[in-house]
């Protein structure tokens, strides 16, 4: 996850951006050289704050084809010399993406590009899962050779291969590959390569690294903070408190909280969180003293075991805590938000204000200040809610949001509603056909188009044929 560069939420450039359903309709208004030229840059570009959550390709490929755009840009971009120094999925990721929506819409040209680049292009793979869902079997056939012959006839090319293989999002290509009898030049190397993946995962289980049967406490603690010294780090305090509830017993108590109060980083993690799951009396307590620990891993450890905490006790200490400015009073305002009752209503509103107003619109504990606001149907957290919609660059937030205004905004129907029914995330436009008023004539033709567009979500078209099938009197979809 990185921070991109986000343009002003008033821009066109930043509506597209953040894939709010205001840019489409502002770039179809706008003159097309700005539209395409501002559509284009969030393609080449990727805008997202997290690109393995968060949807754009959908939306960035739809209004491609609204605005009768041409591939020239994305065909530079692809096939730049950046391509052979920057490997990272990231640079080609929405791109390829794009181009695989706009295949499946019919376009020959994308289909193209995504074969090409499958032959030559650095992020390959993403190109031919792309591919394994839009082309067909001849298609594909046509591209095996070219693929196998990105890996030597070495051990280590053989190795690679099983690797590629193994880890395949999308196997039909290389099953296709694999068939003696459709694909006779590439079958016997396919095949092998299935077959050392396999036996690869085999001897994994056969060598495992982890704890034991018959460890005691002591070992189990030592293994998670062997784990930082290993090349990369491993943070194993979460496999390891689940090791220590099969081995520990009451006996061991003391062991345990000796461990979350002096032990070394690891075992003070592992410590900390066994000692929250079990609800023991000291566990609050810990929490607290860890959490303003100067080490970073045990402080982030104590919050994290705080908020996986469900007891009462939990929510009693979390009214106490949400005042705090640290990363553990954001964790006792989530859990308010989440898990509180009405009368914790005046509290999450206070930390959502306080939040927006010191930590801006992308600060992750509003993930569940919005919820919470939502949930309690918080009426005067509409005024930051909408700006939290309009100013968060995070898609998967301002759905959230979208829903939490749905439950506290009467304008939220005739408002936002309308235009999320062009957002970026299926969720959000799901929700807006729910909600958006008909009386708009342009939300009854988006209706329509989501209900007939087979790339849509089964949920999204579910949603709008309940509004087709209304009873008189209603809001039926006319």
């Amino acid at each position: 996850m990185f921070d991109p560069d986000i343009a002003p939420s008033g821009t066109l450039l930043g509506l597209l951006q953040r894939g709010r359903g205001d840019g489409t309709l502002h770039a179809l208004a706008a003159p097309r050289a700005e539209a395409l030229a501002a559509l284009h840059h969030c393609v080449l570009h990727d805008p997202r704050r997290d690109w393995q959550v968060e949807n754009r390709s959908l939306y960035y490929a739809r209004l491609h084809l609204d605005l009768d755009g041409g591939l020239d840009e994305i065909e530079q971009h692809l096939f730049h010399c950046d391509d052979l120094l920057d490997t990272a999925e990231e640079r080609t990721g929405l791109a390829l993406a794009v181009l695989g929506h706009l295949a499946s819409y019919g376009s020959t040209d994308a289909l193209l590009l995504l074969r090409r680049y499958a032959v030559s292009g650095a992020n390959w793979a993403w190109a031919l899962d792309e591919l394994a869902l839009r082309d067909d079997d001849a298609g594909l056939l046509a591209l095996g050779e070219s693929v196998l012959a990105r890996f030597p006839r070495t051990p280590e090319g053989d190795a690679a291969l099983a690797a590629a293989v193994r880890d395949a999002f999308e196997p039909h290509p290389w099953r296709l590959w694999a068939d003696p009898q459709q694909s006779p030049a590439t079958a016997a190397r396919v095949q092998a390569a299935q077959e050392q993946g396999s036996f690869d995962r085999w001897q994994r289980q056969l060598r495992p690294t982890g704890p034991r049967p018959g460890w005691s406490v002591r070992e189990v603690l030592e293994w998670a903070q062997e784990g930082l010294a290993a090349h990369p780090p491993q943070l194993r305090h979460v496999p390891a408190t689940r090791c220590l509830t099969a081995v520990a017993g009451p006996e061991d108590r003391l062991e345990i909280i000796q461990a979350a109060v002096a032990g070394l980083e690891a075992a003070r993690a592992t410590a900390l969180r066994y000692l929250a799951e079990h609800h023991d009396p000291q566990a609050l307590d810990l929490i607290e003293a860890a959490a303003e620990d100067p080490c970073e891993a045990v402080a982030e450890a104590a919050v994290t075991a705080f908020e996986r905490m469900r007891s009462t006790a939990a929510l009693e200490r979390a009214r106490g805590w949400v005042h705090r400015t640290d990363a553990l009073g954001a964790a006792a305002a989530g859990m308010l938000a989440c898990r509180g009752g009405t009368y914790d209503s005046a509290l999450v509103l206070s930390a959502l204000r306080r939040t927006v107003r010191t930590e801006g619109p992308d600060a992750p504990v509003l993930w569940e200040l919005v919820q919470g606001a939502g949930r309690l149907s918080i009426g005067c957290a509409a005024p930051v809610l909408r700006h939290i919609y309009r100013e968060t660059s995070s898609s998967q937030l301002r759905g959230r949001t979208a829903r939490a205004l749905a439950a506290t905004d009467p304008s939220f129907a005739a408002g936002f509603a309308v235009e999320c029914l062009w957002d970026c995330e299926e969720a959000t436009r799901e929700l807006a056909a729910h909600h958006a008023t008909t009386a708009d004539a342009r939300v009854v033709e988006q209706l329509r188009r989501l209900a007939a567009d087979p790339a849509e979500e089964v949920e999204v078209q579910t949603a709008v044929r309940s509004r087709f099938g209304s009873p008189p009197g209603g809001s039926a979809v006319g």
